[in-house]
C-alpha cells in the first residue's frame, strides 16, 4: 500500500517524525548564479535519500525475553521436538508457500470469538518465521481494546501503541527488536475506540510507512476476533489475506461460516488453524486453503 493514498500530516506533529521516514525535505543547498544576469544556474533540489532497512532494523530497541516466562505461556523461540512446536513449524512453512504463491505479505490473524488462542498462535508463528537467519518478521498488536502481546512475552514497560498509530511516536520510539529477525509492535495501553483509530487515515499511513520502512519478509497482525466487532474489516485495506483460529473444543461450523461469508470479496482467507485439536488432531493445525 502506497502512502501516498493519504492527506500529509499537519506540520505541528514535529515529535512524531522518525530518523528514517522517507519524504522528509532535503537540506538547503548553495545556490550558483550567474555573474552576467544574476540568474540562478543549479536550482534543482538535491534526490531523497535511500532508505536502508538495515538501518532502521538496528535503531528498533532490543529486548531481552525470559525462556522460563515463554515456556509457561506455550511460547516456542528456539527449535523443539515438541509435537506444538512442530506444528508451528509445519504452518509456518505453509504460510510461507501460500504467500510466496501470492506476492503477499501482511497478514491478518483473527477468530471467530474470544478465546481461541489466535494471539497464541499468532506469537508462536512470528518466532518461528523469526528463527530463519537473515529473515525479517513483524508481529504487531492490533487487537487494541484488549492488548494480548506484551503478556505473553512477559514485557512489561510496553508503549502506547496509538502514540505510533495517530503519529505522535516515530517507529524507533515504538517498535523494538527481538533478536536481528523479529521487530515487535506490542501495546501497553488498551484503546477505548479501537474501531475508529483503525478506521483513520492516520493508521493506515503509520502502517504503511512501517512496511516501507523495515521491509520485512511477512507482518503479522493479531486483531479482535472477527465476529465481536468491525475491526478486522477496517484493517482490510492494510492486509493482503486472513488467517482464522478456531477452536477445537468451542469454534462452530456456524461462526467459521459467518467469517467465510463476512472476509468473501473483501479479504482472501489463507488458511483456517485449528487449535486445541483432540486426540489424533492434538499433533496438527489444520489449514484450510492456500
Amino acid at each position: 500500500m502506497s502512502g501516498d493514498k493519504f492527506a500529509p500530516r499537519p506540520q505541528g506533529r514535529a515529535s512524531g517524525i522518525s530518523l528514517f521516514r522517507p519524504g522528509q525535505p532535503a537540506p538547503e543547498t548553495a545556490v550558483t548564479y550567474d555573474l552576467a544576469t544574476g540568474r540562478e544556474i543549479f536550482s534543482a533540489a538535491l534526490p531523497a535519500p535511500v532508505l536502508n532497512p538495515g538501518r532502521v532494523w538496528e535503531s528498533l530497541g532490543p529486548v531481552q525475553l525470559s525462556g522460563e516466562h515463554l515456556a509457561g505461556n506455550g511460547l516456542f523461540p528456539a527449535s523443539s521436538s515438541e509435537p506444538a512446536a512442530a506444528a508451528f513449524d509445519q504452518l509456518r512453512s505453509r504460510l510461507l508457500h501460500g504467500l510466496a504463491q501470492k506476492g503477499w505479505r501482511r497478514i491478518a490473524i483473527t477468530s471467530p470469538t474470544h478465546g481461541c488462542g489466535k494471539s497464541l498462535v499468532a506469537t508462536n508463528l512470528a518466532l518461528a518465521l523469526a528463527r530463519r537467519p537473515a529473515s525479517r518478521t513483524v508481529l504487531i498488536d492490533l487487537d487494541l481494546r484488549r492488548p494480548r502481546l506484551a503478556d505473553l512475552l512477559g514485557i512489561a514497560d510496553a508503549p502506547p501503541l496509538e502514540d505510533f498509530l495517530t503519529g505522535e511516536q516515530p517507529l524507533e520510539g515504538v517498535f523494538r527488536r527481538f533478536g536481528r529477525t523479529l521487530a515487535l509492535g506490542l501495546n501497553g495501553t488498551p484503546v477505548e475506540m479501537a474501531s475508529e483509530l483503525l478506521h483513520s487515515p492516520d493508521t493506515m499511513q503509520a502502517l504503511s510507512a512501517m512496511t516501507e520502512q523495515l521491509d520485512p519478509e511477512v507482518v503479522l497482525c493479531d486483531l479482535p476476533p472477527a465476529l465481536v466487532g468491525d475491526d478486522v474489516l477496517a484493517m482490510a485495506p492494510a492486509l493482503d489475506a486472513v488467517l482464522l483460529v478456531t477452536d477445537g473444543t468451542r469454534s462452530t461450523p456456524d461462526e467459521i461460516r459467518a467469517c467465510e461469508r463476512m472476509f468473501d470479496s473483501r479479504l482472501p482467507l489463507l488458511g483456517v488453524v485449528l487449535n486445541r485439536a483432540q486426540e489424533k488432531a492434538a499433533r496438527r493445525f489444520g489449514y484450510g486453503r492456500s
